[in-house]
């Protein structure tokens, strides 16, 4: 694959659990619940459970199936034929029971709680239980929509959705263990993102799903683009799926297997039935007619791209028309203009389904644990290259360049990793900000990727140590429910919300530094902003007297002064130039850069810091103290939680802000939590560092 090599097993053996089921002479099999919730109201809900019942004995049998959610118990008797089964059903027709007038409603992270009930269902024969299941299940309904433009979005409970995500990646060898994909799934949430897409392989076990269902995650599913080149399957490649005439049937029914395993999780939105390509028309029809059949509750998504980057190739199916999503770069490092000029390629509009800046080194106790100490520079050598991606990301050369031109040379490996977590950080924002800007003319941005396979240098928010990159809390910050952030196209600051209800009497407050840190503008406006939606609110275009490399602060606060969000830039007034006449499948060249190499004569600072730790239940929690006593800007604060018996970031580590800037004066509070076990018997150290921190 780009992002890894082979697995050293060749993919051998059975790659998830195998179950044996014991059940009495009667069974229930693929047992369902539906929702249709009034979305006008988000109040009232109906649903529909449906189930196979078997009877494994030599005679008919009467069976009585009795189902329980909560409070509502129903029951009903089903007469089946001997070593015969039937598709059984309660309706809220039959059983006003089934018809919900307070539901609690699973909604995505950032908009509310995902909700969760469960389903007791049981057969019995003579009143003896003969079989006994328990379903968990959300009440929600998924829908799509067009935008005028011709671009597909999704709708969660009747409301526009923006999707926000990336992409998973199960360990390479599938050896991630409940716990890893559990704290995986929680830096989902932490970082504000409401969407997981999978490609290929879905999740090791079930458990995958079970933890996006309680975080209120999406979850993306569909088909590997490995069964659509050539250099991945094998066999001859044409405009669609490479797979043949004689392995419909067998496709089909793979995929309804998975549909019906997966069903039941509220966070599963849509089945994807080609990532690069469409599949063959025959099998399109196959799978939409089966998939139709036995789960109706979710659009499905023919392809995950429409036009390829040089306009050549297109998805458009004689059956289901155009994909209505693209797929058309970058992979490779773009300058944070990119997601807001651009207009044909992966720029902020429409739903682009995998895309991203490219590499993102990690931090240097990452590196240092994946390289041997000789290889830990330059960065051009084997064993770096070894740790990039395959094909065109076999190494870091463009971005290299890149950076050498917008941030300078670094001398040393541990400057370079600490300078990367600035460029991780300032590529990624952005991207998403970008697309909340200007939705819903875009729908949906994909990051590839989330985490990695192995430990690498490419396409991750945090390494497969767990150990967030600077675009962690970059992509943290960015997609707040509520946020501020500055537009690299037009110089303007925009207030973005997704939450379902306006908000009102909102404070901004802006300012702009030059490098020394000297004040050089200053404003403050009260602002509405409607429900799901954003809003250009303060044009900056006209600066003036501004250092080659400058600081801009933004700031929103509620009404009674609490602060909702705040965003610090670095930027330059040396401007990043987009080629976009050389570009590739891949990324967008420069012909020009921003001259950011400021940063690394920034006066030296000191900062005062105060941590105090408390326990709560099975979480270490730290609360910290910062204050800055100087007159200049600390730049990029690097906040650490270590053990003091290794020397070692404990993870994984959520913190509510890292990587953060305080102006002359300021004074924050920061909190983090890590858990107890994950302390290993260790006492937990509080350590900073900084840019222009003064030892």
């Amino acid at each position: 694959m780009d992002w890894n090599p082979p697995a050293p097993d060749a993919n051998m053996g059975l790659w998830r659990g195998v179950k044996i089921i014991r059940t009495g002479k009667t069974a229930l099999n693929d047992i369902y619940v539906r929702s249709e919730i009034d979305t006008a109201t988000l109040k009232s809900a109906k649903l529909i459970i449906g189930f196979n019942l078997k009877n494994h004995s030599a005679v008919a049998s009467k069976i009585k199936v009795t189902a329980e959610i909560e409070n509502i118990k129903i029951e009903k008797e089903f007469e089946v034929a001997a070593n015969n089964s039937i598709e059984g059903t309660f309706t809220p027709t039959e059983f006003k029971q089934l018809i919900l007038n307070d539901a609690r409603l699973w909604w995505t992270n950032g908009i509310g709680n995902p909700e969760l009930y469960s389903l007791s269902i049981s057969s019995s024969v003579d009143d003896v239980i003969t079989d006994h299941k328990t379903i968990r299940f959300g009440i929600r309904t998924i829908e799509q929509f067009i935008n005028k433009d011709g671009h597909k979005g999704f709708k969660v409970n009747g409301k526009k959705v923006l999707i926000k995500g990336a992409g998973w990646v199960d360990d390479l060898t599938l050896a991630d263990t409940d716990e890893k994909v559990k704290v995986q799934v929680e830096y989902v949430r932490h970082m504000n993102l409401n969407t997981i897409r999978l490609e290929g392989f879905w999740g090791n076990s079930e458990k995958l799903f079970d933890y996006a269902d309680e975080n209120g995650i999406l979850v993306m599913l569909g088909w590997s683009c490995h069964w659509e080149w050539q250099t991945y399957c094998g066999r001859p490649e044409t405009d669609f799926m490479s797979i043949y005439p004689n392995e419909y049937k067998l496709h089909t029914q793979s995929f309804a297997d998975q549909v019906m395993w997966l069903r039941n999780h509220p966070s599963v939105f849509t089945w994807v039935l080609g990532s690069d390509k469409l599949p063959p028309t025959e099998l399109e029809a196959m799978l939409n007619n089966t998939i139709g059949k036995i789960d109706p509750t979710r659009p499905i998504l023919a392809s995950c791209k429409y036009y390829d980057a040089d306009d050549v190739f297109n998805n458009t199916s004689k059956i289901s028309g155009p994909t209505g999503v693209k797929m058309r770069g970058p992979y490779d490092y773009v300058t944070p203009n990119y997601w807001y000029v651009d207009t044909h390629y992966g720029g902020a509009y429409g739903f682009n389904t995998e895309t991203g800046p490219g590499p993102q080194v990690p931090p240097i106790e990452s590196i240092e644990r994946m390289l041997p100490v000789d290889s830990l520079w330059p960065p051009t050598n084997s064993a770096w290259n070894f740790h990039c991606g395959r094909n065109e990301f076999h190494t870091l050369k463009k971005f290299l360049n890149d950076f050498n031109n917008r941030y300078g040379e670094s001398s040393d490996v541990r400057d370079f990793a600490k300078m990367c977590q600035i460029s991780n950080y300032e590529a990624i924002r952005p991207m998403y900000e970008a697309f909340e800007s200007n939705k819903y003319s875009s729908t949906g941005v994909i990051q590839w990727m989330l985490n990695s396979a192995w430990p690498e240098m490419y396409w991750q928010l945090y390494d497969w140590y767990l150990m967030p990159t600077g675009a962690f809390y970059g992509t943290r910050n960015a997609c707040r429910p509520l946020n501020i952030s500055y537009n690299y196209g037009t110089k303007s600051v925009y207030v973005s919300s997704d939450l379902i209800e306006p908000h009102k009497d909102l404070k901004v407050k802006v300012k702009v530094f030059n490098l020394d840190s000297k004040l050089i503008y200053s404003q403050s406006l009260n602002i509405d902003i409607s429900a799901n939606t954003s809003k250009e609110v303060l044009s900056l275009s006209e600066l003036k007297n501004l250092s080659t490399t400058y600081f801009v602060d933004l700031r929103l606060y509620k009404k009674d002064s609490s602060l909702i969000a705040s965003n610090f830039y670095w930027l330059s007034t040396q401007e990043d130039k987009l080629d976009f006449k050389n570009s590739l499948w891949f990324t967008t060249p420069n012909s020009h850069y921003a001259n950011l190499k400021g940063l690394r004569s920034l006066d030296k600072v000191s900062v005062e810091s105060n941590s105090q730790f408390s326990l709560a239940g099975d979480k270490q929690i730290v609360s910290v103290s910062l204050k800055n006593n100087s007159s200049k800007i600390a730049f990029f604060i690097e906040l650490a939680l270590k053990g003091d018996k290794t020397g070692k970031t404990i993870l994984p580590v959520f913190w509510d802000d890292n990587y953060i800037s305080l102006l002359p004066g300021e004074s924050r509070t920061i909190s983090a939590w890590v858990y107890n076990k994950d302390l290993e018997g260790q006492k937990p150290i509080f350590e900073i560092d900084g840019i222009n921190l003064d030892k």
